[in-house]
């Protein structure tokens, strides 16, 4: 499944709406570290593993597009 996800940061919580996702996290964007927050909490919201879950683009935006592979 393909999902919009807006991030927010300095918060904490995931809302999907049909094919929304409003994700908060808490690492800051540098080195990658909150696309590596972001594809660890929606693996475990989703309940596949982290190579299962693939930033198709905005890697450097608030706004992605995410791929959920089951």
């Amino acid at each position: 499944m393909i999902f919009s996800v807006q991030v927010e940061f300095q918060k904490d919580y995931i809302s999907v709406k049909e094919d929304k996702i409003r994700i908060g996290i808490k690492s800051k964007p540098i080195k990658g570290e909150a696309n590596k927050e972001i594809v660890k909490k929606l693996a475990r919201y989703f309940q596949v593993s982290t190579s299962c879950v693939i930033i198709r683009s905005g890697h450097k935006s608030k706004q992605k597009i995410i791929e959920v592979l089951s």
